[in-house]
């Protein structure tokens, strides 16, 4: 496989399994430190969510997508659309490790007149596919636009590019995420991955208890996908999930789909235990103990 320059493709040439899992490994830890460094800035946020789900960013962006960090607009790209606008602090996290957005512009995250807002917004942030937020939209935007792009390649105007798109659980009470899922199947959308974030949390409470949604993985095959459920949080497993999922993909196919358990504030003890995780705000005197944890936990740090 050849590896173009500002382009990332699944792997690298002669790089071992374990090369491969430590590299994406390493850019998680880094994605949460940029995460922590950017919650700091407004001292709340969604910071919980952003350590929760930087190893599914961190496979995404630096092993899975195909893009070209001087040029986000590519038209050979793949799209990955972030549904959940509120994970938009992981996610700029993310465009910075991938080099679509300099680093040193998190540190304006949330300001007044940023390009990164609090909640993801296409029209502000280069590399961001989508406006988010206004939840259980993402997956229905993600089938028009992998049918959009597989008909542009039948005809020979397009590369064949594939569709990424990431949704929360609390997403799975929605109708129009289903209504999405069952089109994507009728259309037989090959080319369309999504991943869902399983952290059991949403703004209202624990999804258990807000609105019942298990057994997922039934309800996924029910719907013809192929499906997958692993540990989010295990960077080995998620390689060999988007793997797997490559492996059965086709243009015209059965759309796969990742499920992911996830745990809200994960690599930061003091925020794993807090009850209240959906939105938090963290004192003053919290934040450089929240790197510490963080740091003694991983092997790479970002800068500050």
């Amino acid at each position: 496989m050849v590896v173009v320059q500002d382009q990332f493709t699944a792997g690298r040439v002669g790089e071992t399994v374990v090369e491969r899992i430590e590299r994406v490994r390493a850019a998680a830890n880094r994605i949460r430190h940029h995460a922590l460094n950017m919650g700091e800035v407004q001292g709340q946020g969604y910071v919980g969510q952003a350590l929760g789900a930087a190893d599914m960013l961190a496979a995404v962006y630096t092993d899975q997508l195909r893009y070209r960090a001087n040029d986000p607009e590519w038209e050979g790209r793949d799209r990955f659309l972030l549904s959940t606008g509120h994970y938009a602090i992981g996610h700029y996290a993310a465009l910075a490790e991938a080099g679509i957005i300099p680093a040193e512009e998190l540190e304006s995250y949330g300001s007044d007149d940023s390009r990164l807002p609090m909640s993801g917004m296409s029209t502000y942030t280069p590399g961001m596919e989508i406006s988010g937020g206004s939840l259980g939209h993402g997956l229905s935007i993600a089938v028009g636009i992998a049918l959009g792009l597989r008909h542009r390649a039948q005809s020979g105007e397009g590369s064949g590019a594939r569709v990424y798109n990431f949704l929360s659980d609390g997403e799975l009470d929605e109708g129009s995420t289903w209504e999405a899922a069952m089109g994507a199947y009728h259309h037989q959308l090959g080319n369309l991955t999504a991943m869902v974030d399983i952290n059991a949390l949403q703004a209202d409470g624990k999804t258990d208890t807000v609105l019942r949604t298990e057994p997922v993985t039934e309800k996924w095959e029910a719907f013809g996908w192929y499906t997958q459920r692993v540990d989010g949080n295990d960077v080995g497993a998620l390689l060999a999930a988007f793997d797997n999922a490559a492996a059965q993909a086709t243009a015209v196919g059965r759309p796969s789909v990742i499920l992911c358990d996830t745990k809200v504030g994960r690599g930061v003890p003091l925020l794993e235990e807090r009850e209240k995780a959906h939105f938090m705000r963290i004192e003053e005197h919290e934040w450089q103990l929240c790197r510490k944890q963080l740091t003694a936990g991983s092997t790479g740090k970002a800068g500050r």
